[in-house]
């Protein structure tokens, strides 16, 4: 798959894709990514890329036309038509389910806003998804883009050293969408705390029971939207609703 990033700043995803296991998939070129600056697009000696907003007010908005030539010539080395994404406060929020999606796609292009904003020409006329990573602003969509394709490049097979381990992820189908749970390792005593008996029992069936335990209590307190989604689609068993009474 191929994402094209329209940014200001390409300098910044360098060090990214150079670092942590999902480099794999930018050196493998799973995920290729190609860094286009919509300043090389644009006119004059300057090369403006944003003027001051109509009707006043603070800042600087992204001018249209240095975006819209810089979109054509990405999409035009793609070779095909592509889904073209802004990050975006008003977007729909960023899941799971959307990132597997985006990972078995052919890509897209990703427009990083800068300033105040874009014209808001450009994205009538040629955005076709606006994504948001929370309710908070950003001082740019680089890190949003970097945060889609890192969620994507660790899902595409042999990145990750233990296939497995995206599969035990939070929000992942195959834990019925539950938060994950707690995480022990060496040593057995550490400042006076131990590790839970049942994942020293050496008993399968009980530490994975009690994994699911702490999935289904962790989620109950932290994100009841979650298990309410996972009753409504009958993913919870008799022993899981018999765990979560005990935990009220």
């Amino acid at each position: 798959m191929r994402f094209d990033v329209l940014t200001l700043f390409p300098e910044l995803f360098a060090p990214f894709m150079a670092s942590g296991v999902t480099r794999r998939a930018y050196e493998s070129k799973q995920v290729e990514v190609v860094l286009w600056n919509p300043r090389d697009f644009a006119q004059g000696n300057y090369k403006r890329v944003d003027d001051r907003p109509f009707g006043g007010g603070p800042g600087m908005v992204m001018m249209a036309e240095p975006l819209s030539t810089c979109l054509d010539a990405a999409l035009a080395a793609r070779g095909s038509p592509a889904p073209v994404v802004l990050f975006s406060p008003i977007g729909e929020s960023l899941r799971h389910e959307a990132v597997e999606r985006w990972s078995a796609s052919e890509g897209a292009v990703l427009v990083c806003g800068r300033y105040e904003g874009i014209d808001q020409r450009f994205i009538d006329t040629r955005v076709t998804h606006q994504i948001s990573l929370g309710d908070f602003v950003l001082s740019g969509g680089e890190i949003p883009a970097m945060a889609l394709l890192d969620a994507v490049a660790r899902l595409q097979p042999g990145v990750l050293g233990d296939e497995a381990s995206h599969v035990q992820d939070s929000f992942n189908p195959s834990l019925d969408g539950l938060l994950d749970c707690p995480h022990y390792t060496r040593p057995e005593q550490w400042n006076g705390q131990g590790v839970p008996a049942p994942l020293l029992s050496g008993h399968h069936v009980q530490i994975e029971r009690w994994r699911r335990d702490q999935r289904l209590a962790i989620t109950a307190a932290r994100r009841p939207d979650l298990i309410a989604a996972a009753r409504a689609a009958g993913r919870l068993s008799k022993a899981d609703e018999t765990a979560l009474k005990k935990k009220l």
